[in-house]
């Protein structure tokens, strides 16, 4: 048993000697692989069009950007303010949105290409497109700072593109919130309006009702032949209404015709209208509420897009180091072959 295994042992020693020898022989055949593959590498490293990258980095505005989107919106109106993060997400859902990313691709894509290029796919070109511009969530859940990426073989449309981006979805979103702003207020004072109309329309019931009671006093003054009042000692607000009104006749059937005649002449019933000041008010508040879109923001770009000047692709050392190592494993491969075959035909 021992004997076999010596012999065993002996014969992988003997075998790896020979692959030694083998690759020493023709250690130049390999060198020329490790040589044509840093030459195949470095070729492509120094003919292949480098690639720019340029990033935008987007933070949540402050208190004080959306402080005009709160114009008017307080517990005291029924609307309630928007905070920081309210607004943000909506950002966040524009900047991420497939529309944005196709508007872009259309208008400022594909007009980038040449024609040739443009004869392509759209859906290729779309593809291309997702691998030039992306929109990176934030790796930590904590974190609300969002990165869009752009690459193209461009430096300067590299960062333009970038900036043009964030820009453009921070026009989306501000018009969103400008636009559902100016529906709540509508609707605000839509509500006011009716609630004036229905003000005025009760003061115009509330005048007609006096002026039926007033008129049924005048009757009954009328027919007693009660012109003045009695001068005897009665409380003012018996006189005026008493129970139900029943005494109201004497107050007299001049001063009852008089004022009769006063409400009939009353050209409006606004000044005796409870609350329609203040509604009004409100109304005019609602009605004119406008949100200038120079005074508020959506977002905060985190620093400025830099311009950048070292292409990140190609890697030129990687590809250098890619190409020395695919070398010498085909070169160890054809000697590896050439001595299979070689015993081959020794065999």
């Amino acid at each position: 048993m021992q004997g076999n295994s010596r012999q065993e042992n002996n014969s992988s020693d003997f075998e790896f000697q020979r692959f030694v020898r083998a690759i020493s022989r023709q250690k130049f055949i390999i060198l020329a692989f490790v040589v044509l593959g840093a030459v195949a590498a470095a070729s492509y490293a120094f003919v292949a069009t480098p690639i720019y990258e340029a990033k935008a980095f987007v933070i949540p505005p402050t208190q004080n950007d959306i402080a005009n989107f709160n114009y008017g919106r307080t517990r005291d109106t029924e609307l309630a303010p928007y905070n920081v993060k309210d607004v943000y997400e909506i950002y966040i859902r524009r900047l991420q949105a497939e529309s944005l990313r196709r508007n872009f691709f259309y208008k400022v894509y594909l007009p980038s290409l040449s024609e040739e290029q443009r004869k392509n796919s759209q859906d290729v070109l779309y593809a291309d497109f997702s691998q030039v511009l992306r929109v990176v969530s934030p790796l930590k859940e904590a974190s609300d700072r969002y990165l869009v990426v752009v690459q193209t073989s461009n430096p300067e449309q590299a960062r333009n593109w970038a900036a043009a981006y964030i820009a453009q979805a921070g026009d989306l979103a501000k018009n969103e919130m400008i636009r559902n702003l100016s529906i709540e207020s509508e609707v605000r004072a839509r509500n006011l309006e009716q609630q004036i109309s229905s003000a005025r329309d009760a003061s115009r019931m509330a005048k007609e009702d006096s002026i039926a009671r007033l008129a049924e006093a005048l009757r009954i003054a009328e027919s007693i032949g009660l012109e003045k009042p009695p001068a005897i000692t009665l409380s003012q607000s018996v006189i005026a209404g008493g129970e139900s009104g029943q005494l109201t006749y004497m107050r007299g059937s001049k001063a009852l015709k008089a004022e009769i005649e006063n409400l009939q002449a009353r050209t409006s019933d606004d000044p005796f209208t409870d609350r329609l000041r203040e509604l009004q008010g409100k109304y005019n508040f609602f009605k004119g509420l406008k949100t200038d879109a120079a005074s508020v923001s959506v977002y905060r770009q985190d620093g400025d897009v830099e311009l950048p000047d070292t292409p990140v692709k190609p890697n030129k050392a990687l590809i250098l180091v890619l190409g020395i190592i695919s070398g010498l494993i085909l070169g160890l491969a054809v000697v590896l072959l050439r001595g299979f075959f070689a015993a081959k035909s020794e065999d």
